[in-house]
């Protein structure tokens, strides 16, 4: 018998009732824990919300095929393994299947150690594989401080070289959170500028009132509480970059203000006269539609060709899933890192929801949740229950809802019992049933009389 504690998970899926109450008699005898689908549907919601190693599928099956469920877990689910199962063989149906992914192909009648080792072999060659990724070596090298492998990212990375060798104005544009400030900066550190200060300026945090003075500084006496004559962002960020973050948010006569840097390259500190010649390169960025803006009259036309010189576009992480993973692995890496710990393992269920969710926050939310995991968790795995309220519900869409009250109610028996092992005292406990009732169910569901 396999320990408790590491016991190996079996989803059994077969639209015969009798076929797959064998199987799951069977495999339990050697210490798995099981769990039964009656379809592809039931199945899919299975694999989504509990732990599974090894999928034990019938071919023939109502609705949807078990070729489509091999296709499906294949799709999304790398790290289980497929055994396929037939009492309808040929040669033809074996190849399509392997080829989707299954391990093993099984054809009825089969004997208990076919199945067995068919099963066996599956384990063996998932936790081969899992050995192969564990050594597979530290996160993927960002490029000038930016991670992503995605062929939106790999444009964003050509934009930036292009930008790096010229001193033109750029204009960076992308929702909150994209990571508009680290293109900033790696466009200045690429740049011939690099020894020379970067300075990020945030406009909509800065009030309006104290905008103008905090970018070209003020004299003394210029306003109240102006005691001493002070440079602004734009004299120290002379000969180097200046960001100009959320410039949307300016009024129209800061971006009048803003317009006369650009074209003279000359800054009036407030409460003087007296021009200064500054040599800054601008990066600005929204995650406004700036044209729109313009349409509309809340943005100056003539600004915004000023700086829309190249214009770089964040996509949203939604629509760049293969960053997701190499993400993942490098705030893994970053935070465990910092905390001087060995960085953790995501388990296959917590990574699917991690490449499904919507992520409204991009990479910044993606940054803030993996830190405020590894702070809360002290295992070595994360798992979905490790997850904010928030992604854990979304791992719980899209289950199958053609199926009747009794189907769903006989695998949600079955599950249970697989969780806690057989023991019918703490099912019962846990569907809310006394032992008596939980019996009387198991007749109908499986003719279960054992006590």
């Amino acid at each position: 018998m396999i320990p408790s504690a590491e016991k190996e998970s079996i989803l059994v899926v077969d639209d015969a009732p009798d076929t797959l109450e064998v199987l799951r008699r069977n495999l339990a005898s050697k210490g798995y824990r099981v769990f039964t689908a009656k379809d592809v549907a039931a199945a899919i919601k299975i694999i989504e919300t509990a732990p599974v190693d090894v999928v034990v599928t019938d071919l023939k099956m109502p609705r949807v095929s078990g070729m489509d469920l091999i296709q499906h877990v294949r799709d999304n689910h790398k790290n289980v393994e497929i055994v396929v199962i037939t009492g309808y063989p040929s040669i033809e149906g074996a190849v399509e299947a392997v080829k989707k992914g299954a391990e093993d192909y099984l054809v009825k009648p089969f004997t208990d150690e076919e199945l067995f080792s068919a099963v066996r072999r599956a384990l063996d060659k998932r936790k081969s594989r899992a050995a192969a990724q564990a050594a597979s070596g530290p996160a993927p090298s960002p490029f000038l401080g930016i991670t992503g492998e995605s062929e939106a990212m790999q444009e964003v990375f050509d934009a930036i070289v292009k930008a790096s060798g010229t001193t033109v104005n750029v204009l960076i544009t992308g929702e909150s959170g994209t990571g508009k400030e680290l293109v900033a900066r790696a466009i200045h550190y690429s740049s011939p500028r690099a020894a020379q200060p970067f300075v990020p300026v945030n406009c909509g945090g800065i009030p309006e009132g104290l905008l103008e003075s905090e970018l070209f500084g003020h004299v003394r006496g210029a306003f109240t509480g102006a005691t001493d004559t002070r440079q602004g962002l734009f004299q120290a960020a002379d000969g180097g970059t200046v960001f100009l973050d959320e410039i949307s948010d300016t009024s129209m006569a800061m971006q009048a203000k803003l317009l006369r840097v650009l074209e003279d390259h000359i800054v009036f500190m407030v409460g003087s006269r007296r021009s200064q010649k500054v040599d800054v390169r601008v990066v600005a960025a929204t995650n406004k539609d700036l044209p729109g803006l313009v349409a509309k009259g809340a943005f100056r036309e003539d600004l915004f060709y000023r700086l829309n010189v190249i214009t770089i576009d964040i996509p949203p992480l939604r629509d760049r899933k293969d960053d997701i993973l190499p993400l993942l692995q490098h705030f893994t890496t970053k935070f465990a890192r910092e905390r001087d710990v060995r960085p953790p393992r995501l388990s296959e269920r917590a990574l699917e929801v991690f490449r499904d969710f919507s992520w409204p926050g991009n990479v910044r939310e993606m940054e803030n949740t993996i830190q405020r995991i590894m702070v809360m968790t002290d295992g070595d795995v994360l798992d979905i229950t490790d997850l904010p309220p928030k992604m854990r519900f979304s791992a719980l869409r899209g289950a199958g809802l053609n199926r009747t009250l009794a189907e769903v109610e006989a695998e949600h028996i079955e599950n249970v019992l697989a969780s806690v092992d057989g023991n019918k005292t703490r099912a019962a406990e846990i569907l809310g049933v006394d032992r008596k009732t939980l019996r009387e169910k198991l007749k109908r569901v499986r003719g279960d009389v054992s006590r």
